[in-house]
């Protein structure tokens, strides 16, 4: 009988470790957690600022509007415009993002009134002298990343803090990210870039989220990003100031046409 007993614990935890989920598994699973928790929005608008703040603390600050559509089956279309100051106003950026594709990015320069095209080389180049490169401000979309489980932690209140590193699967300004995921919202509250070195390059946070109802879902949005370079001291904040989520777009807003 405790043969029977031994030999029956040991065929349950080959089967167990047969099916054990690995770290790779688990965290493809929970970025398409994500991706599904964040599906539905169907557009988006808003104003925010882009606070520039150089290492020695000096400050400039620009106003835009955003605007960003849903596509089923691909990548979103994202447009942002700026208001001022003077020097800055009437730039525009276009990104078509997609899921497996590099992202075609568009920046409309009205003091030449010209078109530029954002290749691939220049993706990590920084977007109008801020600390986020035009790779962030791009798809990321899950099919574009090889995704690991790392751990879990906590915040300083107990809600579930999911630990994701993600690796380009193409040509990035990056090795790696870490991605830090409150469970509840299933959205970031942390993120570190790595660069080539694999050396810590900077890292953003992800401040007062809001929830909009969509239908029978709510889907979260935060109102701060603030990028900070540890390298350079140099920080970069996007502030919202006004958001509606859940707005009806026309495609024809994102023509790149439409940025002349």
């Amino acid at each position: 009988m405790i043969k029977c007993l031994i030999i029956g614990l040991l065929g349950l935890a080959l089967t167990t470790t047969a099916y054990a989920e690995s770290a790779e598994a688990k965290g493809l699973r929970l970025a398409k957690e994500l991706e599904k928790a964040n599906d539905g929005y169907r557009g988006e608008k808003g104003t925010m600022t882009l606070t520039l703040i150089d290492a020695y603390k000096s400050k400039t600050i620009r106003k835009m509007k955003g605007l960003t559509k849903e596509v089923k089956g691909d990548g979103d279309l994202s447009l942002s415009i700026f208001l001022n100051p003077k020097d800055v106003k009437g730039t525009k950026m276009l990104t078509h993002s997609h899921k497996k594709n590099d992202d075609d990015q568009w920046l409309y320069l009205p003091s030449v009134r010209r078109v530029k095209r954002i290749t691939s080389r220049s993706k990590a180049s920084s977007f109008m002298g801020s600390e986020f490169s035009y790779e962030d401000l791009g798809s990321q979309e899950i099919e574009k990343y090889k995704y690991k489980w790392l751990k879990n932690s906590k915040t300083k209140k107990g809600d579930t803090v999911w630990v994701l590193e993600r690796i380009p699967r193409k040509k990035s300004g990056y090795s790696k990210q870490v991605l830090y995921i409150k469970a509840k919202i299933h959205n970031p509250i942390k993120i570190e870039y790595y660069d080539k070195k694999k050396e810590l390059l900077k890292k953003s946070t992800f401040k007062k989220y809001r929830g909009y109802k969509i239908g029978k879902k709510t889907i979260y949005r935060p109102t701060t990003i603030h990028m900070v370079n540890v390298k350079t001291k140099k920080e970069s904040i996007f502030n919202w100031k006004e958001r509606k989520v859940g707005v009806s777009l026309s495609k024809r807003e994102f023509k790149k046409s439409s940025l002349k």
